[in-house]
Formats: structure tokens, sequence, C-alpha cells
């Protein structure tokens, strides 16, 4: 499938670099969905992790607002190190002047728009052709340019359903206006791992432009069809990007698990050793990561789940358990160590004293003095005490000790991220 190996992207090795898009994607499984605090988490554990970026939200719903400058004051406030914070609209040249009101500082953005004619003609019922769709999206990246974004990807929707041949004049003209990479969206899971090898590469090299993977899973290939298409940006001399779910949360069927497509980079036979990744990744918080979504999302690990699952590193068949004890290398590809495993999970079955949304200042107290958080005087604990209850009302679920520590590192921001004012 490879067609002329490996070349250099602007003099160097081309890499492949992760977006998360779970505060954005998959906060939209029907259903479900993640408290702001929540979502604040995920980016926190996100950038411990070595992940480039985290779509994390949108800057045009108003409930989103205060979540979204606080996750910014968080970078200013060194808590995101090194991720890099993205929010997603439509290509609208209206919505990224809404944008810029709502979250001044925001430096990233994704701007979307459907490219295929099932979609311009049955979507938009007539309202817009490709010219327009074109026009509207060139207008959208140069203004977005103009008012402070330091880089714009462009998403094709539906991009494995489009006529290659505006494919390609859609993403030149991405590229004309300014754009920082393509996102190739396979919004329907229609794609497989050969078609999108295939057309992603007569992109790349037609474009010469970052190629971004964004694959749904109705067909079961997401993770697949993603380090495909990350491969053909790759071999076609471009960056590749592509955008994952924790445990592969996301609309209909998900997206691509974030932990799938690492290992798959790493350690696969056509991968490990000869594409790389961008950035460097903390497999070690995989677990941890994996663990934090399933309690926001209230949605269990499947036990048969790539890595986190239950039975990843279980051995029943005299065979394999018998192979497993002489080298574990029999049977497992990867050490459970390397995703952050292992450790004792220590559950209480006696006394539990929680703070809640009707908790009071002792019980307060013992929980963050075995947290060994400390507070300057009785009038802090007070403010932090009425935060946590506001959490709790927030979340609708006991907060976890990271959440209780972040509330009483960063008040002030903590307080932002639950503030919701209805906009009339």
């Amino acid at each position: 499938m490879e067609k002329e190996g490996r070349p250099l992207f602007g003099g160097k090795m081309a890499k492949i670099f992760i977006i998360d898009v779970t505060n954005r994607d998959g906060v939209q499984t029907a259903k479900l969905g993640l408290a702001k605090l929540e979502k604040t988490l995920l980016n926190i554990y996100l950038d411990k992790m070595g992940i480039f970026q985290s779509e994390f939200g949108f800057p045009l719903t108003n409930h989103e607002k205060a979540y979204l400058n606080a996750n910014l004051q968080l970078v200013k406030a060194g808590a995101l190190k090194k991720i890099r914070l993205e929010g997603w609209i439509r290509a609208v040249p209206e919505d990224v002047e809404c944008t810029f009101r709502n979250v001044p500082e925001i430096k990233h953005l994704n701007v979307s728009i459907s490219t295929s004619r099932q979609m311009i003609e049955n979507k938009f019922q007539g309202k817009f052709g490709e010219k327009d769709v074109i026009e509207m999206m060139k207008k959208s990246v140069i203004l977005a340019k103009k008012l402070g974004a330091e880089s714009v990807g462009v998403n094709a929707e539906d991009a494995s359903r489009t006529e290659m041949g505006f494919l390609k004049a859609f993403s030149l003209a991405a590229k004309a206006a300014g754009a920082d990479r393509i996102r190739y969206c396979d919004t329907l899971g229609y794609d497989d791992p050969f078609t999108i090898y295939d057309r992603i590469y007569e992109l790349a090299k037609t474009v010469s432009i970052p190629i971004e993977t964004h694959c749904h899973n109705d067909l079961g290939m997401a993770v697949a069809n993603s380090i495909a298409g990350a491969k053909a940006a790759v071999d076609a001399g471009c960056d590749a990007y592509i955008n994952t779910t924790v445990n592969g949360m996301g609309e209909r069927a998900g997206n691509a698990d974030l932990l799938s497509v690492i290992l798959a980079i790493q350690k696969s036979s056509g991968f490990g050793g000869k594409y790389r990744l961008g950035g460097k990744i903390n497999l070690k918080r995989s677990w941890k990561l994996a663990q934090y979504a399933s309690y926001c999302f209230g949605v269990p690990i499947p036990i048969n789940q790539p890595g986190t699952g239950g039975n990843a590193f279980s051995h029943e068949s005299g065979i394999h358990a018998d192979g497993a004890l002489k080298d574990r290398r029999n049977y497992e590809l990867y050490d459970y160590e390397e995703l952050g495993r292992g450790g004792q999970e220590v559950i209480e079955t006696g006394r539990q004293i929680i703070v809640g949304e009707y908790s009071g200042i002792k019980g307060f107290r013992n929980v963050y003095d075995k947290l060994e958080v400390k507070f300057k005087d009785q009038n802090e604990a007070k403010k932090i005490l009425e935060l946590v209850r506001y959490a709790n009302v927030h979340t609708q679920k006991p907060l976890i000790s990271d959440e209780l520590r972040f509330i009483a590192k960063y008040p002030d921001i903590a307080k932002e991220i639950m503030t919701v004012t209805p906009q009339w």
C-alpha cells in the first residue's frame, strides 16, 4: 500500500500528531455528556499525557464561554503546559467574528463545512453550491487569521464521499487562504483503510499541506482508517494529524480510540519504529485517563478494550497461560506497566466521609486533610467548601481527588468554569 517511502516535510521527516476531540465530538455522544469541570480535568490529563492538541469546545455556544475562557487562563497559569486548545466552528464569517467576541484569546480554530454532493444538495437544500462552499470557507480562514488565530484547520465534512476533483479544489483554496491543514472527515465511517490511504495520498501529493483524519466508527474501522490515512499523508511527504477520543466516545458508534491509535503507531509491525509521533507521549497516563473518562461519561470500559479493558492482559486457556508465565512476550505484545496499570485498587468498604452538595465544614476538612491539602485559615476553607458544594451540583456525582485538588489550587478559575448564565 505504501507508494514511495516517507519523504521529508519542510526538510524534516514528516510526523504524526494527535488531536483529541473528546471535549468537542466525544461530548456529542447521544444521551451522555460531560460537566465543564470534567472537561477541564480531561484537558489536564491529556496535557500530562503529551497530546498535541485538544479540541476543547464550541466558542459559539453560550454555555461554553466561561469554560473556554477559564481553560485559556489555565494555560497562562501553567496548569496546561504544552497542549494547544482549539475551538470548533462552522466555516461561516459571522461565526468567526462571534468566536473572537466570546473567546478573545483563542489562538487555534478548526472551521468546518460540508463538501460532498450528498450534503451540499440535501443538507444545504439548494442554498449553497460548490462555489459558495469554497468562498465561505476562504472568507472564514482569512478572517480568523486577521482576528488573531495562530493556526486554522479546515474541515471537509463528509470528505470520504466527496468527489476527488472538488476535494482537491477545496483544499487548494483553503491552503491559498492561509489554512494550516485540511481535516479529511470520514463523517459516516464510509472509508476503509485502502480507500482512505489512496485518497489522502493523492490529496496530500496535490495540495502539499498537512492532512488531518477524523474518522467515525460506523463500520468498526475508525482506528484502522485513521492510521492508514496518516500513513498516506506521511508517505506523500506531509505531516499528519489524527483525531481521537478517549475510549472511542462519540456520535453513533463513536470515533477513533486515543490509546488504540497510539498503540497501533508505536507497536504494530508496519508502523513501530518507522513512523514517528510528534511530541513525547507518556503512555503511563493512559490507564488513569481512560478510567476518569469512563467515570465521567458513566460508560464502563469494554472488557476487551485494547490496553485498558479488564481482559486486555488476562489469560485463561492452558496454552496461553503456560506461555505467558514462561515469557509474557509469548502472548502479550506490550507490557501493562507501560500504560500505568498494575497497581492495587483500594475500595473503601467501611466508613466513608465524602464531600457533597450538602456537606459541612468538619467533613470537608476531614477529606482535604487526607489529601494533605492545607488552608491558611477558616475563611479560605469555607470558600473552597462552597465551591466544592457547587461542583457536586455541577457534576452530579462525587468528586474525585484530582477534582478536589484542582478546586483548592485554582478556586477563581474553578468558579468561572462552573458558571453558566443563560443569554436572553
